[in-house]
């Protein structure tokens, strides 16, 4: 880096910290996310391989993800491992499976549940691609990827060469479930970085003195793939014929978005140092390419950033969902607001949400309601790929605290992070980032992994006025659709203000959140209407549905079950 370079990162850093600290709550925090990770009982190291060569993969795992597995209504915790190199001394590492035991702790099952093998993990989604009720986990890897059969007793059977996924092998990064053709089944989109191997590891340097991680623009880009669900356990490469077989593509996020509001699933890709995808869904099995146009692609002057963590939402209460994808640092996180008819705009230079994340370098993301005020909030993971990276770029760390932007209205975001405890504001090297209520106290809380490192589990917690505000959290359960109901789309009108969630797999950064909508509703007591439009086309509605419990919806039959919230740890 050359000196001007140097000396506009030092004056936009002192911008930056001025804002930040104009902008901090002076009032005492009423909410906290207070670490509750050693008193859980997760035990919980990633490997991630490192031993000095500086081989790319080491430096983008791990995901998290919550499933609950034994449905019995309590989120549990799966988490992703790496393995060692090929002559490098084995670790044995391996995922990790934790039971939910209901009051704060959780029982490492893994090996109980069949679930006890090496690989190069990456990320996971969670759906129940074959609709008997239980959820599957596909775990994506550098090399072969493998779909984990629940089996309904607390064991997951590997069927990926029984399911036909067999075969490719490749640096797949985050995945997705979605019925992209309406037909009741689960498909399975996974996004493919770069090519990459041991053999064709090219050497870089940041110094000009020690090899260093080369950046995804020194390898060729290969395309995601799609799987479709047959209905009879297998599934069916489609990815050409869909018209998803970009090779230029370096995909590390993957949300499921209906940007245009027709009804069918479209498919938003984050792709580092490449132009984003959003491939709108023509409704016939097939997709075409709508990035450039809607505005996604590029950031504000035309250049392809280094996309890594996705999500959508309605954050404005519009109806329309909008778009987070967080990037490296030196270029802001991207806040694109769907602006109606296939447009977006970004929003991120204007607002809090850019100037505060200039400098951090964001992997893991996702709207959530965490203050449970109707209005979507943003956490963002932070952390560098390089720990030689002060050394050229001194005010650029290798591990950084998180980002959390609470929306105050109209467009607005506001840096909240340092307000809501030290434990959750201290710097890491973050990359996975998933939400789920696993206290049952309506409040969703956080799980965040760490590259080499620990993975923690932080409780939310509020105080004061902050604590009476309510929410209403939604479970589906498809019939005509798929079992999951995902895809569907929930509005939901509470004290003159109507909210919009789709019930999604996918999003963030190799992770996946539970399978369950929380609405926050402030003060209101209730909600006054609930509108589910189903993939199938199927519509229910209800009214005067009372906040401060957890219902089960299922498809034509409307609420079949609830279960009010509870503090029990």
């Amino acid at each position: 880096m050359n000196k001007l370079a140097t000396a506009l990162v030092l004056l936009t850093s002192s911008l930056i910290a001025s804002a930040q600290t104009s902008q901090t709550p002076k009032s005492q925090p009423a909410i906290t996310f207070r670490d509750i990770t050693q008193q859980s009982g997760i035990r919980f190291l990633h490997n991630n391989a490192a031993f000095g060569k500086k081989y790319l993969p080491e430096t983008m795992g791990p995901g998290v993800a919550f499933i609950d597995y034994d449905n019995d209504g309590w989120p549990d915790i799966f988490l992703v491992n790496g393995t060692s190199w090929p002559g490098q001394p084995s670790k044995h590492s391996m995922p990790g499976l934790y039971h939910n035991n209901h009051d704060g702790t959780f029982t490492d099952v893994t090996r109980k549940a069949g679930l006890d093998i090496e690989l190069f993990g990456m990320g996971v989604a969670v759906g129940d691609y074959d609709n008997d009720g239980f959820d599957d986990l596909f775990i994506t890897a550098l090399g072969q990827s493998h779909l984990f059969h629940n089996n309904g007793n607390g064991t997951f059977t590997d069927v990926t060469q029984k399911a036909g996924l067999a075969g490719p092998r490749e640096f797949s990064t985050s995945a997705a479930w979605v019925d992209y053709d309406k037909d009741g089944k689960l498909d399975l989109v996974v996004a493919n970085y770069v090519q990459w191997s041991i053999e064709n590891d090219l050497y870089c340097t940041l110094d000009g003195k020690s090899k260093s991680y080369c950046t995804p623009e020194s390898y060729k880009g290969t395309s995601v793939r799609l799987w479709r669900n047959r209905g009879d356990g297998t599934f069916e490469d489609v990815t050409k014929k869909a018209g998803l077989g970009d090779p230029t593509s370096k995909t590390l996020g993957i949300a499921i978005i209906d940007y245009d509001n027709d009804g069918w699933p479209d498919l938003l890709l984050s792709n580092d140092t490449q132009p984003n995808k959003l491939y709108r869904n023509n409704g016939n099995g097939t997709f075409t390419e709508k990035a450039v146009a809607a505005g996604v692609a590029f950031s504000e002057d035309g250049v392809a950033r280094a996309g890594m963590g996705v999500d959508a939402a309605d954050y404005d209460h519009s109806g329309a969902p909008s778009i987070l994808i967080t990037n490296f640092s030196n270029q802001m996180i991207s806040l694109y607001h769907n602006e109606g008819k296939g447009l977006f705009v970004d929003e991120a230079p204007r607002s809090d949400v850019g100037r505060a994340s200039l400098l951090t370098l964001g992997f893991g993301c996702f709207f959530f309601d965490y203050d449970l005020d109707s209005w979507p909030d943003i956490f963002i993971a932070n952390g560098h790929i390089d720990g030689d990276i002060e050394r050229v770029q001194p005010n650029v760390k290798y591990a950084m605290p998180p980002h959390l932007f609470r929306n105050a209205g109209k467009g607005n975001f506001q840096e909240v992070a340092k307000s809501l405890g030290k434990s959750f504001n201290t710097p890491r090297v973050g990359r996975g980032a998933a939400y789920a209520d696993i206290n049952n106290d309506g409040r969703p809380d956080l799980l965040l992994s760490t590259n080499g490192g620990p993975v923690y589990l932080f409780l939310n917690e509020a105080t004061g006025p902050a604590a009476t505000n309510k929410s209403l959290r939604i479970k589906l359960v498809g019939t005509k659709s798929n079992r999951d109901g995902i895809g569907a789309i929930v509005r939901l009108s509470a004290g003159g203000e109507t909210q919009t969630q789709m019930l999604r797999s996918g999003s963030s950064y190799l992770s996946a959140s539970e399978l369950i909508l929380t609405f926050g509703l402030a003060q209101n007591a209730q909600a006054d209407t609930l509108e589910i439009r189903w993939p199938s086309g199927q519509i229910d509605e209800l009214s005067l549905v009372p906040a401060g419990q957890t219902i089960t919806i299922t498809e034509s039959r409307g609420q079949t079950a609830s279960r009010k919230f509870s503090k029990s740890f």
